[in-house]
């Protein structure tokens, strides 16, 4: 087995390196695809975390009447605070939420004067809800109006909210349904460049593994040799393509900071580059092995 094995792995180099032009080229078009390929999980990348942000501003404030207790708040804070659906619930009490008013318009005199004439707080306590994920802000307010808590809230924000949340839910979505379908359609252009490089390298050596088979080599014999040399293909190809997505991360860094602040995005391709090496390298060596497997497949059974 040890003996075959080798024989095999020997074989398949030889072929690379014999193919020279036509793996080079392999290795180029599966380059290009694994750099698109790392393009989109850090597309990805930017996109959760530009949506993450977004989200963050968005949220449900739900106001309470003016005779609603604060223990009776507090209640159905902790009430909510026990749904899946949650991520956080701040209390703004009435006192609170007249100190942000007057720090807001603060330079406002006219604003200023008439909340100190005012002999009592107009203000209502309110509760602000994020939720984990953008589409369950639909659940929190179906379950805000139910009869046992309706009966203390003066209103709630959701509906002022809803379409800047619906369409956040929505770009999320599309966004990952995109990348999904991208990645598919590179897999199957990258393995149609190895399936056709191989099949131009078995009719260039078609001489020699018809003395193969008269000799009685197995398939696995002769189908060995080509899939290494598929693989070794992506192997390149995934090395390749990090070397050169460095420095493109490096350089673009500073300009998407601009529009997310936070987001340093060479710092997280840095912290993650052997997570990254191993995508593009099991990507590779899958696409090429594959794509070799089903090459030489069809040429043994004609």
């Amino acid at each position: 087995m040890f003996t075959i094995l080798s024989r095999i792995f020997h074989f398949g180099f030889d072929n690379f390196r014999r193919n020279g032009w036509l793996s080079a080229a392999t290795v180029a078009i599966m380059t290009l695809a694994l750099l698109v390929f790392a393009g989109l999980i850090m597309f990805g990348v930017i996109t959760n975390r530009a949506a993450a942000s977004i989200q963050d501003k968005i949220d449900i404030s739900v106001y309470f009447n003016t005779n609603t207790s604060e223990d009776e708040i507090l209640n159905i804070r902790q009430s909510l605070q026990g749904l899946s659906e949650v991520s956080n619930v701040d209390y703004i009490s009435r006192d609170k939420a007249l100190d942000i008013f007057k720090t807001n318009h603060a330079s406002d005199p006219t604003i200023t004067q008439a909340i100190n004439e005012l002999s009592t707080n107009p203000l209502e306590a309110s509760l602000n809800i994020k939720a984990k994920n953008p589409d369950q802000y639909a659940a929190i307010a179906q379950y805000l109006s139910s009869s046992d808590l309706s009966q203390y809230i003066d209103s709630v924000s959701y509906t002022q909210n809803q379409d800047i949340i619906n369409r956040l839910a929505k770009i999320v979505k599309g966004v990952e349904s995109g990348a999904i379908v991208v990645i598919i359609f590179l897999a199957f252009i990258a393995g149609l460049v190895v399936f056709n490089t191989i099949r131009l390298a078995i009719y260039s050596n078609r001489d020699e593994i018809s003395i193969m088979r008269v000799v009685g080599a197995s398939n696995s014999l002769v189908r060995g040799p080509y899939m290494v040399d598929g693989m070794i293909c992506g192997a390149i190809a995934a090395l390749v393509s990090i070397v050169i997505a460095a420095p493109i991360t490096y350089f673009v860094s500073p300009y998407l900071n601009v529009f997310i602040p936070g987001l340093d995005i060479f710092q997280y391709f840095y912290t993650n580059i052997f997570q990254f090496f191993a995508y593009e390298l099991l990507f590779g060596v899958v696409i090429g092995g594959l794509s070799s497997f089903i090459a030489v497949r069809k040429y043994l059974k004609n």
